[in-house]
């Protein structure tokens, strides 16, 4: 199994961590992995290597693809939250790091502040990954365009439309990682959650240098037009769930239904659904048992162009 050596013993605290060619070499690196999974085939790059997975928040596909993703590879994990350690509680993350370093060979972090994240980076001595702040999301981002690989051959020229709530962590990070890969990025938001304008700004520099564009706007009709990717994220992030009712206000004529995606122009042709999950798409979620379908409509996302599950599948690759 090739990989770069320039890549081992790295953090990624966000995407931008990675040049252009690396972060189209892990995707790569991934498609290998799968591959030789499906052919039955383990391996042993974590040959005895220890992972602590720091979780604040929960998770379904983060937590088990890291799970996984170790054992495949002989390697184990251990899994922590706030209840079973003193992090940042009796003990400051800084001294937290510190103790873990000298016990584990990497820790993959999921929670709120970026900042502890970073201070995770900053005192372990090991390599630290992001599996989610309220910032960035990059290895969900790393899935999204290895499933764009699979379902076009070449990710390059396509053009992507993330609609929802445009200042989140998957918005973000999508929008860094369609720069770096020479894809047209849309953030089609309303105006009050618009992405913040630095991000903006390094991502349209990056894009330019590939001969790619990012574009944010708030005409949902619009931004569709000749779009190979529709995408969307749940209306209120974790820890926001008291917002619900403002938010669905505010977003719903943002939700993607079969209407918006045959105004894409591509329903016959290249074109997939894709969503980072959990989705509030029927009656069959907590959240949405009052309200039906919040950010996608149930057509679209059991659509035969839906790829939401090889989205999911496909966070274990690239873990």
């Amino acid at each position: 199994m090739k990989y770069s050596p320039k890549l081992k013993n790295r953090s990624l605290l966000s995407i931008n961590d990675l040049d252009d060619s690396e972060m189209m070499e892990i995707i790569e690196l991934a498609i290998a992995l799968k591959k030789r999974r499906s052919d039955g085939i383990r391996g042993n790059l974590l040959h005895r290597k220890n992972i602590a997975l720091i979780f604040e928040k929960g998770s379904t596909r983060t937590r088990c693809s890291a799970t996984i993703a170790a054992r495949d590879e002989g390697g184990d994990v251990e899994y922590l939250t706030r209840a079973d350690t003193h992090f940042g509680v009796k003990e400051s993350v800084k001294d937290t790091a510190r103790v873990l370093g000298r016990i584990f060979d990497g820790i993959l972090f999921r929670g709120f502040s970026q900042e502890t994240l970073r201070q995770l980076d900053l005192h372990s001595g090991v390599p630290v990954w992001n599996g989610l702040t309220d910032n960035f999301h990059p290895t969900q981002i790393l899935a999204d365009l290895m499933t764009m690989k699979e379902a076009f051959g070449t990710i390059k020229g396509k053009k992507v439309v993330y609609i929802g709530d445009g200042r989140n962590n998957v918005a973000n990070s999508l929008m860094a990682g369609c720069a770096k890969a020479g894809v047209d990025f849309v953030n089609c938001t309303p105006e009050k959650l618009f992405p913040e304008k630095e991000m903006v700004q390094r991502a349209m520099a990056i894009a330019d240098k590939n001969n790619s564009t990012v574009r944010i706007t708030s005409n949902p009709d619009d931004a569709v037009v000749g779009a190979n990717v529709i995408y969307t994220d749940v209306w209120f992030s974790m820890g926001e769930e008291t917002r619900k009712a403002e938010r669905v206000s505010l977003l719903k004529p943002f939700q993607v239904n079969m209407e918006l995606m045959e105004k894409t122009g591509n329903i016959e042709g290249e074109l997939i659904f894709l969503h980072c999950l959990p989705a509030f798409h029927d009656n069959n979620t907590e959240a949405s048992h009052d309200t039906g379908a919040l950010e996608v409509t149930n057509d679209v996302f059991e659509a035969p162009f839906s790829k939401v599950f090889d989205e999911a599948e496909n966070r274990m690759h690239t873990i």
